[in-house]
C-alpha cells in the first residue's frame, strides 16, 4: 500500500497500519456526523451467510480423500484497532513483532494475547425465540410472513408483530398457521405501516400455547441473509433447522430477543472454557435486542434518528464484578454493540455500573464520551448501520473506517456470521 503524504497519513508495514496523528470523530467533527459518512463499498460476496467454518481432508486406507466442513465460529478473523497509538493489527507476529511466515491473519483465538488474568468480559445473555412464522390469510390462502416482536398480554394471547405483505392484512382478518386450523390469529389493531396486534385464538394453558407457537416458528435470521440471491436472481439461502442453534449464543439464558447478540455467536463452549482457563472473568447483562438495530436510517442528520426501545436488566452481582475489575485497574471488555448500549445506559457519573431494570433507546454515534468499557469486541457491520456508528464512536471514526476499508480489501467477512474487530484503549 502506498504511503500517504498528507497530515494524519497512514503507513503500511507487514504487520500493522499506523496513523501518525491521533484523530477521532470528536476531533475532526465539531458537529453531528451525517449518515453518508458511514457508507462504504461492501461486495455481496463478503457478507457471511453461514458461521465461519474450516475444511478438513481425511485420507482413508485406500488412499481416497474426503473433504468436509466443520463450523469454527471462534476461528473467524479478527482485526485489532488500538485507539491511542492508532495502530491496526491484521497479522499474527513473532516475539520481535514480525509477521509469521505466510502472513497469517489474526483470529478470535488470539484475543487472549491482548488481555490478562482478572480482566472481565461482559456478555449479553438474552435468548432468541423463533420469531418468524408463516401463515395463510383466510379465504384467499395468501402466504403471509408474521414476525413476532413481543407478547403484550399473556391471558389474552396478544402479540405485537410485523406482517409482510402488509397491504393485504387489515383489522378483522384471520391468519391460519397450521394445516389443522387449530392455531389461528385475528388482527385487532394496526400499529405502524407493517405493524399489527394479533390475538391468537388458542384455548389452552399459556405454556402449552407458547410451546406450540414457537414450534412452528423458525430462526429469525436477518433479512439480508434469507433474501440473499444467487447469480440467477433467485433466493439461495434456505433456512435450516441448524440455523436456530447457530443463531443462539451458548450462554443464552433469558428469552426475549428477536435477533441474536451476534458477537456472542463466536464464543463456543470451548472458547468460554479458554476464558476461564486464562483467569478472565465473565459478567452477564440482559438486553432483549429488537429489529430497530436493522431498520434503515432515513435521515441524514443522525441526531434526528430515533431508536426503538429495548428491555434490559443488569443485576447487582454483575455490577459488583465489573466495578471491582475497574477499581483494581483491570480491563473491562464489552462483547458486542448491545452490551455497550446497555452499559452506557446504566453507568453512573462516577464511571461505575449501576443496577438497572427497564428500557433503553440509546443511540450511540460519534462524537460520544464513553463511561464504562475500556475495550470492545464487535462484528464487522454493514454500511450505514447503527452498530457501525457505535463502533466508530468507541474506536474513533477515522481509524475504524480505515480498518474497514482494509478489511474489505483483504477479504474479511461481514455481518452476524462474519469476522470481528477488537478495539483496545492503548
Amino acid at each position: 500500500m502506498a504511503e500517504r503524504t498528507n497530515q494524519g497519513k497512514i503507513t503500511f508495514n507487514e504487520t500493522t497500519f499506523h496513523s501518525k496523528t491521533q484523530t477521532t470523530a470528536k476531533e475532526t467533527n465539531n458537529h453531528i456526523m451525517k449518515l453518508s459518512q458511514f457508507d462504504f463499498n461492501l461486495p455481496a460476496s463478503q457478507v457471511a451467510l453461514y458461521p465461519h467454518s474450516i475444511e478438513h481432508t481425511v485420507t482413508n486406507d485406500r488412499g481416497e480423500k474426503n473433504t468436509f466442513s466443520v463450523k469454527r465460529p471462534d476461528e473467524c478473523r479478527m482485526v485489532v484497532v488500538h485507539k491511542k497509538s492508532q495502530k491496526i493489527d491484521f497479522y499474527k507476529t513473532d516475539e520481535k513483532g514480525k509477521p509469521l511466515k505466510g502472513k497469517q491473519f489474526l483470529t478470535l483465538l488470539d484475543i487472549f494475547n491482548y488481555f490478562e488474568e482478572n480482566d472481565t468480559f461482559i456478555f449479553n445473555n438474552t435468548k432468541v425465540f423463533p420469531a418468524r412464522l408463516y401463515g395463510t390469510k383466510e379465504k384467499t390462502d395468501a402466504k403471509i410472513e408474521v414476525f413476532l416482536l413481543r407478547e403484550l398480554n399473556q391471558e389474552m394471547r396478544l402479540w405485537d408483530v410485523l406482517v409482510e405483505p402488509a397491504r393485504k392484512i387489515r383489522i378483522g382478518n384471520k391468519l391460519f398457521f397450521d394445516e389443522s386450523g387449530a392455531l389461528v390469529a385475528e388482527v385487532i389493531d394496526n400499529t405502524t405501516s407493517r405493524g399489527r396486534t394479533l390475538r391468537f385464538l388458542y384455548d389452552c394453558p399459556h405454556d402449552e400455547f407458547k410451546r406450540d407457537l414457537f414450534a412452528i416458528g423458525e430462526a429469525p435470521l436477518p433479512r439480508y441473509i434469507i433474501d440473499h440471491k444467487g447469480k440467477d436472481g433467485n433466493p439461495d439461502r434456505p433456512v435450516t433447522e441448524e440455523d436456530f442453534k447457530d443463531f443462539q449464543c451458548v450462554f443464552a439464558e433469558h428469552e426475549g430477543a428477536v435477533t441474536a447478540p451476534t458477537t456472542g455467536l463466536h464464543f463456543t463452549r470451548q472458547m468460554m472454557k479458554r476464558i476461564e482457563i486464562h483467569g478472565i472473568n465473565t459478567a452477564f447483562i440482559t438486553i432483549h435486542i429488537g429489529l430497530g438495530n436493522f431498520n434503515p436510517i432515513e435521515v441524514e442528520d443522525l441526531a434526528k434518528h430515533k431508536m426503538d426501545s429495548e428491555e434490559m436488566h443488569i443485576n447487582q452481582e454483575t455490577c459488583d464484578l465489573v466495578n471491582n475489575t475497574k477499581k483494581a485497574g483491570h480491563r473491562v471488555c464489552a462483547i458486542g454493540a448491545s452490551v455497550v448500549k446497555a452499559t452506557e445506559s446504566s453507568v453512573g457519573t462516577d464511571g461505575f455500573l449501576k443496577e438497572y431494570d427497564g428500557w433503553t433507546n440509546k443511540f450511540i454515534f460519534p462524537p460520544y464520551d464513553f463511561g464504562m468499557a475500556d475495550c470492545m469486541l464487535v462484528n464487522l457491520y454493514h454500511p450505514m448501520s447503527t452498530m457501525l456508528m457505535s463502533t466508530c464512536a468507541f474506536g474513533g471514526y477515522d481509524i475504524v473506517m480505515e480498518a474497514y476499508r482494509e478489511a474489505v480489501k483483504n477479504g474479511y467477512m461481514f455481518g452476524c456470521f462474519g469476522d470481528v474487530m477488537l478495539i483496545m484503549n492503548d
